[in-house]
């Protein structure tokens, strides 16, 4: 038996989970005007999909207890193969079959080392960015309304 090097070359599991992550929050728009960016299309041909299901939602009770069965949501999936064999896939939820389309051709894109900094720059940094400040505004607007609680001892009289 064989053993060869791993490919140093390709992303880590980390980086296309965060990768996949961040495309499947991107909105419509900001998938829209990076495919407009792109100087040369690239071509693809439709492997699954899009298709829309159903995917059960589960939970645990208090975090850490007991799993359950929470509710089902409604999640688009595709799969596309760019002409230069790679594979990209795309999930997201909701049933914006353009959106998943365009995201799992970007998912390929950022495989291919030779395009990956341009879907890094042009969707992922905007993407992770919006996210973040969103986090931010809802953050301040919770601590809004916060309420401290405390008790004070009071001596005896």
């Amino acid at each position: 038996m064989t053993v060869s090097a791993p490919d140093t070359s390709s992303p880590g599991t980390e980086a296309r989970k965060r990768a996949a992550g961040l495309l499947a929050r991107a909105s419509r728009e900001e998938l829209t005007g990076a495919w407009d960016a792109l100087a040369t299309k690239p071509d693809y041909t439709p492997v699954r999909g899009p298709e829309t299901g159903l995917v059960m939602v589960r939970g645990r009770i208090g975090g850490g207890g007991g799993p359950f069965n929470l509710g089902e949501a409604t999640v688009t999936r595709a799969t596309v193969l760019l002409a230069s064999g790679i594979a990209g896939h795309a999930h997201a939820l909701g049933t914006d079959k353009p959106k998943v389309r365009l995201a799992a051709v970007f998912d390929a894109l950022w495989q291919d080392g030779e395009t990956r900094s341009f879907v890094e720059s042009a969707i992922l940094a905007p993407v992770e960015a919006r996210i973040a400040e969103e986090d931010r505004q809802q953050a301040e607007e919770t601590a809004a309304t916060r309420v401290d609680f405390f008790t004070m001892v009071r001596g005896d009289d």
